[in-house]
C-alpha cells in the first residue's frame, strides 16, 4: 500500500538511558529546515536539516512534556513537568554558553548547552498537563485533586507579566488519582491530548499553530459533531483526549463568554466517544478519493479540508467519524471503530487518508480512503464515500519509533516522516504516495515475500513464547497468593484449637571444647493440607531480659530468617539456635523465644507484575511495583516461648548410681585468673568475695505458699498416686531436660546448678497456714528456692511465679471460688508491704548518697527487708 520500500536516513543521535527513551514523552515539531526536538529529558534541541548539524540545545529545570511552535511569532512554548509553560525567542542571537555550563556533567555533550532562564516562564503551574497555542489564547489543561480542569488565558508573551488574564475556564470529568504522597501532585502514566478544530475559512482572530495539535474540518463534520451554534459563531472547538478515554469537546467562544455570563458549567463541555483506553492521539484526514495529479500537484504547505476525525487509543482502539447520508436523506455522522496492533506509541496523520502509527515492534501505516467512492456530479445529494470496515496494517519495517510527524519539506508526491527510536536516532523515512495497482509477482519477490513471511511467523512465535510465560508466571503467583491466604485464614481462624502450621520450641544443653551452650530447637510442623513453597520464611527471634544486677539495661534482640522451600504435607523442618551463655559467661533469663512465617509480596509478586517483553508496554515497566501495597508482606505469628530458669537447671547428682556424673563446664573466665588460682597455696577457709559472702550473708531465699487444695485440682491428671509434693516438682521442672529422672525417683526437693555455675536449692513440703480463714488452718504447700547467687535466685522465684499465676487463671476461668477469708488480717499484711515498699525506696536512695563506710549498714538493711517481702505471710487460693 506504501507503495516502494521506505528510504530511510538518520540525521543525529542523542544521549538515551539505559534501556531506551520513555514512550509518551518525546516530541519532534518541523518547521522550514529546522527540527525542534524533546527526548523527554530536560533538554530541547534544535537541529538544521540543510547544515546537517545541532544549532542549539536548551536546558530546562525539569523534564519537558510537550512542545509547541509558533511559527509566525518565532516562539517556541515548552511544557515543563511540574513548573509551568516556558517561551523562548527563536529570534534572540544571544545564544552563548555561560560558564556554569561547562562542568563535568555536560562536559560529555559536544555542543553548547544553554541554559533557560527562570524569568522565560510565563505561566508557572505544577499542575499543567497539557497546553495548545493560539495567536491570542493560550488553552491549558491542568490536573486537580480528581477533576481535570481547562483554561483559557491571554497569550503570554516573553518579558511580560507571568501571569497572563484568565479569560475563562471549565472542569471536565472526574478521575480517581494515583496513590502518592499526599499533597503532592503524581505525574500521570499518560499524559493527555489537546489540539483545535475549526471551520474552513473562519475569520476568528485564532490561528492556528504551526505542527500538530491544530487543524480544520469541512463544514458538514463540523456541524455534526459540534453544533449549530459553533458553526454560526464560526467558533474554533478544543478536542481533550483523557487518560481514561474520553474524547470530550469545548466550544471556545462559549468558554470566553462564560466569565462575563456565567451558566451551567456543564453545558460547555460536550462527550464525544470514549474509547475505554488512554487517548494518545487526535487528527484529522481527507478521505475523498483525489487523481494522481492532484495529489502530486499538492503542495505540503496548503491547507488541507479534513472529512474525517480520528482518535487513537493506547492498546490500538481506533475512532473514525465522517459526514454521511442516512436512508431518510438526513446528514448524520458514520462512526467506526478499528482495532489496531498496540500498544500505540504514536501516530501521526498524512496525505492520502493515511495514518502512520507505531508499535514497539514496527512502525505501520493504514488507508482509511480505501472504502471512498467518488462523487457523482448527477448525485448531488450522495453521501461522500463511506468508511472502510476493516482496516488492514501495512508494516514499514522501522521499530521502537516513539515519536513521528509529517514534514513540510516533502517533494511532490511523496510523504516525509520525522521519527525518534527509542534508542536515540533521528531519522527521515521517505514514501511514495503513489497506490500502485496489481502487478504479477516475481520468483524473486515471491522468494522475498516468504522469508518475510517466515520472519513474521518467527517474532509472532517468540512473543507468544514470552506470552506464555508471563502467564505462566502470573498463575504461579495467583496459586501461590491463593494459597497463603487460606493458609493465613486457617491460621488466624485456629487459636485455640490445632492448628495446621505449628512452631514447638524445646532447650538442651550442648556441650562445646571451652564452655557448655544452651540451645533452643524450633521444630516446623505442617499437619495441614498446605505447602509452604516459595516465597515463605520461618523468621525466629531470641528477645533476652535486662540483667538483674543493672536495671537500666535494656535487653538484646537477635532475628535468624530461614527460607522454607518446599515443606509439604507432614514434612518438618527443625532449627537450632543458640542462645548463650554470652562470652562474658552471662546467660540473661529469662529469654524469649518468638516463631512467626513471613510471606514475601514482592518475591512472589513483583515478578509476575513485571512484563517479560519490555517492549510489550513500557508503561507498566515503569509502574509494576507501584502496585503493590505499601507493606512487603504478611507475617504470621506461630508460636512464643520463654526460657526461665527452671528449664536451664543441670542435675549432676541426679545421674545413676553405677554411671559417673559428667563434669559440668564453668563459664569461660580469665586465664589470668585461672592461673593464680591453680597457683594459690591452699588453706581452709575460702577466699575472695565469694568466700565473705559465705561466711557473713546467710544465703538469699524466697518462697511461694500455695493452697494445697488448688494444686490437688490442678494437678489430678499427673499425680496419678505421686505425693502432693513430688507432684508439684515435676510439674515445675515440666520443661528441663531431667524431669523424667525427678519423676522416676519421686523427689520432694533437689539441688541443681544455674548457667552462671551456682547451686540452687528447691525444697518443697506441705505447711498449715494460720489466721487466715476463720473456719481453722488452710493445708498448703510451700515453695522455697535457695541460692548463694541473688541474681539466680531471684530468676529462680519470677519462674515459679510466673508459672503459679498461668495456674491459678486456669483455675479461676473454672469458676473455682475460694473459702471464707479475715479481712482484716489481708488489709494489714497489705499495709505492712507497703510500709516496707517506702522504706525499700528510702534505702535505695540513701544508698546514693553515703560513702563506702555508711553504706554497708543501709545495705544490710536492704536485704533484710528484701527478705520479708519474698516472704509475704499470703498463700495463693
Amino acid at each position: 500500500m506504501a507503495g516502494d520500500a521506505p528510504r530511510v536516513h538518520y540525521l543525529a543521535g542523542f544521549s538515551c538511558p539505559l534501556g531506551g527513551l520513555e514512550a509518551g514523552k518525546p516530541r519532534v515539531l518541523c518547521h522550514e529546515a529546522e527540527v525542534f526536538l524533546s527526548t523527554g529529558s530536560e533538554f530541547v534541541y534544535v537541529y538544521d536539516q540543510e547544515g546537517g548539524l545541532l544549532t542549539a540545545v536548551y536546558r530546562f529545570p525539569g523534564q519537558v512534556w510537550h512542545l509547541q511552535l509558533l511559527a509566525p511569532h518565532r516562539a517556541l512554548y515548552v511544557l515543563c513537568a511540574r513548573r509551568g509553560i516556558y517561551c523562548l525567542s527563536l529570534d534572540t542571537p544571544s545564544r552563548s554558553v555561560s560558564q556554569a555550563n561547562k562542568d563535568s556533567e555536560d562536559g560529555e555533550l559536544p555542543y553548547p548547552v544553554i541554559p533557560v532562564d527562570p524569568d522565560a516562564c510565563v505561566l508557572p503551574d505544577a499542575t499543567l498537563c497539557a497546553f495548545t497555542v493560539l495567536d491570542d489564547l493560550l488553552v491549558t489543561l491542568a490536573q486537580g485533586p480528581t477533576q481535570w480542569k481547562l483554561q483559557l488565558f491571554e497569550r503570554p508573551r516573553l518579558g511580560e507579566d507571568p501571569q497572563p488574564g484568565q479569560v475563562g475556564e471549565v472542569e471536565l470529568s472526574t478521575y480517581t488519582p494515583q496513590a502518592g504522597i499526599p499533597g503532592k501532585p503524581t505525574a500521570p502514566c499518560f499524559l493527555p491530548v489537546l489540539c483545535c478544530v475549526s471551520l474552513p475559512g473562519s475569520r476568528a482572530p485564532h490561528g492556528h499553530p504551526q505542527g500538530c495539535g491544530a487543524f480544520t474540518l469541512e463544514e458538514a463534520l463540523f456541524g455534526l459533531l459540534f453544533g449549530a451554534d459553533a458553526t454560526l459563531l464560526e467558533s474554533p472547538v478544543i478536542l481533550c483526549g483523557l487518560p481514561d478515554g474520553q474524547l470530550c469537546c469545548v466550544v471556545l467562544r462559549a468558554l470566553v463568554t462564560s466569565k462575563s455570563a456565567p451558566g451551567n458549567p456543564k453545558a460547555l463541555v460536550r462527550i464525544l466517544h470514549h474509547l475505554e483506553e488512554p487517548v494518545i492521539f487526535i487528527g484529522a484526514l481527507k478521505t475523498e478519493p483525489q487523481t494522481e495529479e492532484a495529489v502530486e500537484s499538492e503542495l505540503p504547505s496548503e491547507e488541507v479540508h479534513s472529512d474525517c476525525l480520528v482518535a487513537l487509543g493506547h492498546d490500538g482502539r481506533t475512532l473514525a467519524i465522517k459526514a454521511s447520508w442516512d436512508e431518510s436523506g438526513n446528514l448524520v455522522p458514520e462512526l467506526q471503530e478499528y482495532c489496531l496492533p498496540g500498544p500505540v506509541l504514536c501516530a501521526a496523520c498524512g496525505r492520502g487518508g493515511r495514518i502512520y502509527h507505531s508499535t514497539p515492534l514496527d512502525l505501520c501505516v493504514v488507508d482509511l480512503a480505501q472504502g471512498s467512492i467518488p462523487l457523482d456530479p448527477q448525485q448531488p445529494n450522495r453521501a461522500p464515500g463511506g468508511l472502510p470496515p476493516t482496516l488492514c496494517p501495512a508494516s514499514l519495517s522501522i521499530c521502537s519509533v516513539l515519536t513521528v510527524s509529517v514534514s513540510p519539506r516533502a517533494p511532490a508526491g511523496e510523504t516525509l516522516l520525522l521519527a525518534l527510536s527509542a534508542k536515540g536516532r533521528l531519522m527521515t523515512c521517505s514514501l511514495s504516495c503513489k497506490t500502485p495497482g496489481p502487478t504479477r509477482m516475481t520468483a524473486a519477490s515471491a522468494d522475498r515475500k516468504i522469508k518475510e513471511l517466515l520472519s513474521g511467523i518467527g517474532d509472532v512465535s517468540e512473543r507468544v513464547s514470552f506470552l506464555k510465560k508471563a502467564v505462566d508466571q502470573r498463575n504461579k503467583a495467583l496459586t501461590s497468593l491463593n494459597e497463603a491466604m487460606n493458609l493465613s485464614c486457617a491460621l488466624l481462624s485456629s487459636r485455640q484449637g490445632p492448628r495446621p502450621i505449628s512452631c514447638t520450641t524445646t532447650t538442651s544443653w550442648s556441650r562445646l571444647p571451652l564452655q557448655d551452650v544452651l540451645t533452643a530447637t524450633c521444630l516446623l510442623e505442617n499437619s495441614g493440607d498446605f505447602s509452604l513453597d516459595r516465597g515463605w520464611t520461618l523468621c525466629i527471634q531470641v528477645l533476652t531480659s535486662s540483667s538483674a544486677l543493672d536495671l537500666d539495661a535494656a535487653g538484646s534482640a537477635v532475628s535468624y530468617t530461614i527460607p522454607v522451600d518446599r515443606l509439604g504435607p507432614g514434612s518438618q523442618r527443625e532449627v537450632t539456635l543458640p542462645l548463650g551463655p554470652t562470652e562474658s559467661g552471662v546467660l540473661d533469663l529469662p529469654v524469649t523465644v518468638s516463631c512467626a512465617l513471613f510471606y514475601s509480596l514482592r518475591e512472589v509478586v513483583g515478578g509476575a507484575l513485571a512484563p517479560s517483553d519490555p517492549l510489550e508496554d513500557p508503561f507498566l515497566e515503569e509502574h509494576a511495583l507501584d502496585l503493590l501495597p505499601e507493606q512487603e508482606g504478611i507475617c504470621l505469628p506461630l508460636s512464643r516461648h520463654t526460657v526461665d530458669m527452671l528449664q536451664c537447671l543441670r542435675f549432676p547428682g541426679l545421674a545413676s548410681p553405677h554411671a559417673q556424673a559428667p563434669c559440668l563446664l564453668s563459664p569461660a573466665c580469665d586465664p589470668v585468673d585461672t592461673f593464680l588460682e591453680t597457683c594459690r597455696v591452699p588453706s581452709r577457709e575460702p577466699a575472695g568475695l565469694a568466700s565473705l559472702r559465705a561466711k557473713y550473708l546467710p544465703p538469699p531465699v524466697a518462697s511461694v505458699q500455695v493452697s494445697a487444695e488448688l494444686l490437688r485440682t490442678a494437678l489430678e491428671d499427673a499425680r496419678s498416686g505421686v505425693p502432693l509434693c513430688s507432684a508439684t516438682l515435676q510439674w515445675l521442672l515440666a520443661e528441663n531436660a531431667a524431669v523424667d529422672t525427678v519423676k522416676a525417683q519421686a523427689l520432694s526437693s533437689i539441688q541443681g546448678v544455674a548457667p552462671s555455675g551456682t547451686d540452687i536449692h528447691l525444697i518443697i513440703r506441705e505447711v498449715a497456714v494460720t489466721d487466715l480463714c476463720p473456719a481453722g488452718p488452710i493445708q498448703a504447700v510451700e515453695i522455697q528456692v535457695e541460692s548463694s547467687s541473688l541474681a539466680d535466685m531471684c530468676r529462680a522465684h519470677h519462674a515459679i511465679v510466673g508459672r503459679m499465676q498461668a495456674m491459678v487463671r486456669e483455675q479461676a476461668a473454672q469458676n473455682s471460688s475460694p473459702p471464707d477469708l479475715r479481712m482484716q488480717y489481708l488489709r494489714q499484711i497489705h499495709a505492712n508491704h507497703e510500709v516496707l515498699l517506702r522504706e525499700v525506696q528510702a534505702l535505695r536512695d540513701r544508698l546514693c548518697t553515703e560513702d563506702e563506710a555508711s553504706s554497708c549498714a543501709t545495705a544490710q538493711r536492704l536485704l533484710q527487708v528484701y527478705k520479708q517481702l519474698r516472704s509475704p505471710s499470703l498463700v495463693l487460693l
